[in-house]
């Protein structure tokens, strides 16, 4: 049976070559890029049943304005891959006074997610990018009133969507699945490239496991769970996720920040 399937971020790299794979098996892509110009390209690229959204996930009008055209073109998402990332920037705060890497690795997702979820199969999947690269959170880079290395804000924005994602999934017993994976280390992506100045390794390996991530039978019924693909294992993300009191100012801060954004 074919899926409906959003995929943020799909104009190159992990996002562009999942969206490929899963296109050549049927089923219908939604893609979203900050380009229309590469946006134009990636679905001439990935070809079968496409549809193309354009949002910069550092603006939040943008993400709840991409959450609407969704609504409206489309009855039913079976699975949301959150993939859109952030690590360097020539700008790293955005205008609402945020760390860009926390807008758009941690609050877009969040909020567009929870805009989709009036749509979502309730057998479906909420896949969201994690990373091995994860750090407590420090709240003030949180909230706005204090700036970060790019590696440290990144690595923080990482933990914070994975401890959203385990919180959202104990908040959904009856489904959708929320499931937080880290697709690999030092993968081939323009981010890689970018930030560490290296080639990197085969993009196959993120998007192999995003796509069983997204509809394979091992993430059945794990809900809640990280998968760190580095070691080809669900695992427990960094401790700071497990910590009681992290996790409430963590889901604090977010819930400030989402509102104070409007």
């Amino acid at each position: 049976m074919t899926k409906a399937i959003l995929i943020t971020g799909s104009t190159d790299g992990i996002g562009l070559l999942t969206a490929q794979t899963l296109a050549a098996q049927g089923h219908t892509i939604l893609l979203h890029g900050r380009s229309q110009a590469k946006l134009d390209a990636a679905q001439e690229k990935v070809g079968g049943n496409t549809h193309a959204y354009t949002a910069d996930l550092s603006r939040m009008a943008d993400v709840h304005a991409l959450a609407a055209m969704i609504r409206r073109d489309h009855a039913q998402l079976d699975v949301i891959i959150n993939n859109a990332g952030l690590l360097k920037s020539p700008v790293t705060v955005t205008q609402d006074g945020y760390d860009v890497r926390f807008m758009v690795n941690t609050f877009a997702p969040y909020v567009l997610t929870r805009a989709l979820l009036p749509i979502m199969a309730k057998d479906g999947r909420i896949v969201n990018l994690s990373s091995a690269a994860q750090a407590p959170v420090d709240l003030k880079a949180l909230h706005g009133r204090k700036q970060l290395p790019d590696f440290d804000a990144y690595a923080q924005s990482k933990l914070a969507i994975t401890i959203w994602s385990q919180e959202m999934a104990r908040e959904l017993p009856d489904g959708p699945a929320v499931l937080a994976v880290n697709p690999g280390s030092l993968l081939a992506s323009k981010m890689v490239k970018e930030g560490f100045g290296m080639a990197g390794n085969d993009l196959n390996i993120g998007a192999d496991i995003l796509r069983e991530a997204a509809l394979g039978a091992s993430f059945s019924g794990k809900s809640g769970t990280y998968f760190d693909n580095d070691s080809g294992q669900f695992s427990q993300p960094h401790s700071a996720a497990q910590d009681a009191g992290h996790i409430t100012a963590v889901m604090q801060g977010i819930t400030d920040a989402v509102a104070a954004l409007g």
